[in-house]
């Protein structure tokens, strides 16, 4: 994969702005629209872009990589695989397990055994063949570029390829031998441009994915976690990925070519953890306001949302681990502070026996939305009358903190403006931390100087006019 035209326009424009991967300096100040406090930094850094990506975890993309300088750890430096995606001599250390769980939620479930071989792999979220109206990938290189304009023209092409060629929901046979999957980490090499099938990430899968228990915590690994049950959780928790987040990319035999070339020029966060164990909407919202939001009343208190609302992880009756009440429709609230609510218990319960002791943070009677919902709000200030949203919220965001302290600020979502015309578009909605606040949503003139389009992003990079904290959200 090439540089994003975002990524060339930030790097061509050294000499009227001097940027450096995500940071600008001093030499841009004179010609940026600077707010009353914008030039009183501590550091020579006057523009600071925080790029929104998603679904990827560093061993996925980096299994095999080893840096310059320095080191790593990954599946890689721990000896689980070889240089070559050959099984390495700790691969036992990435084997995935099965569990049981019968009669109520646990993060941590009884371990019945060892995979003989994986689940298999599906096409579960994948498109047999390309098209025009329901893509990815694109049928045409024109929809292609009307889709996606954060992408140089030669690059275009790339979003036209990658159809699986397989009926939906099948199995993935382009993976090699994956009807027989040893149980160990799987090469995707020769995959880097297919679409490939999306693993599960939601709140209480995940936590049931990693298998924490203060009973497998050791001075290396003080939080005990695992991350052994990731096939078992996506067969028995009511989807059908079987074992796919398994996969990774060889940079050893030449994928992730860019990515790879930024990993060795700039530095890399190779221990990073999401802020919540959970979806894009939930991340989204800890981005902006560095805490989960919960259902409310139209005077911002804490109120219980629809029944059907509210997460259950209990497993139904007669069934290994087959959630009673969650799906990308379904539940998604959760009020961690009532210990008899379902799945509540097991995590709290985990917390408490840490000898750090985390603190769940709950604030009671509270239902806090731990996975993907709608906004409060459209992208005109109206609000959204569609049956799964959160309602609007006037919780203090980061947004706030920029505003009283006069610096600049925007968040620049691709195909915004689309959106805001009703007209057909990618925006992600659940991705801009910021629709879901009353003070900035329901205010014209904040929406106009802060929300905009990754046009304008291009645009205030080309005439120096960038706000000091960007956030961009590609599509």
């Amino acid at each position: 994969m090439k540089p994003s035209k975002f990524l060339r326009a930030l790097l061509r424009n050294t000499a009227a702005c001097s940027v450096m991967a995500a940071m600008a300096t001093q030499a841009c100040a004179s010609t940026a629209v600077l707010a009353r406090n914008d030039a009183k930094t501590k550091t020579p850094i006057q523009h600071v872009i925080i790029i929104v990506g998603e679904n990827r975890t560093y061993d996925h993309l980096f299994a095999t990589y080893v840096p310059p300088k320095g080191s790593t750890r990954n599946l890689l430096s721990e000896g689980i695989i070889n240089a070559d995606g050959s099984a390495g001599q700790n691969v036992v250390a990435g084997a995935q397990l099965m569990a049981s769980d019968t009669d109520e939620y646990s993060n941590s479930p009884a371990i019945t055994g060892l995979y003989r071989k994986l689940p298999v792999p599906t096409t579960e979220f994948v498109h047999t063949s390309p098209s025009d109206t329901d893509p990815p990938p694109f049928e045409t290189i024109g929809a292609a570029k009307a889709a996606d304009y954060g992408l140089e023209d030669s690059d275009i092409p790339l979003l036209t390829t990658g159809a699986s060629g397989l009926p939906f929901k099948s199995a993935d046979t382009r993976i090699p031998n994956a009807m027989h999957l040893p149980d160990q980490p799987f090469e995707l090499t020769g995959l880097y441009d297919a679409y490939l099938n999306s693993p599960v990430h939601r709140f209480f899968q995940s936590w049931q994915q990693m298998d924490c228990s203060v009973n497998y915590a050791t001075a290396e690994n003080p939080s005990g976690c695992r991350n052994d049950l990731f096939p078992w959780v996506e067969v028995t928790a009511g989807f059908n990925e079987g074992s796919t987040a398994d996969g990774f990319y060889n940079v050893q035999k030449g994928d992730m070519g860019y990515f790879t070339s930024l990993a060795n020029t700039y530095a890399m966060a190779d221990n990073y953890h999401q802020p919540i164990a959970g979806g894009t909407g939930a991340n989204s919202i800890m981005l902006g306001f560095g805490d989960l939001l919960y259902y409310s009343d139209q005077f911002g208190n804490p109120a219980t949302p629809p029944a059907k609302q509210i997460e259950n992880p209990d497993p139904r009756a007669g069934t290994n681990n087959h959630y009673t009440n969650d799906g990308y429709s379904a539940g998604s609230y959760v009020n961690c502070a009532d210990q008899k609510q379902p799945g509540v218990k097991a995590i709290t319960s985990y917390l408490k026996s840490l000898y750090y002791k985390p603190a769940p943070n709950c604030q009671k009677g509270a239902y806090y939305l731990v996975n993907n919902y709608n906004p409060g709000f459209l992208g005109d200030g109206s609000l959204d009358q569609s049956k799964f949203h959160i309602p609007p919220v006037t919780t203090r965001s980061i947004a706030d903190d920029l505003n009283d302290h006069g610096i600049s600020w925007a968040y620049y979502g691709e195909h915004w403006d689309a959106y805001v015309a009703g007209l057909p578009n990618a925006y992600c909605n659940i991705c801009n931390p910021f629709q879901y606040q009353t003070q900035i949503m329901t205010d014209p003139k904040q929406r106009k100087e802060h929300l905009k389009d990754t046009l304008d992003l291009y645009a205030a990079i080309q005439s120096g006019k960038l706000p000091a904290v960007s956030y961009v959200r590609p599509q």
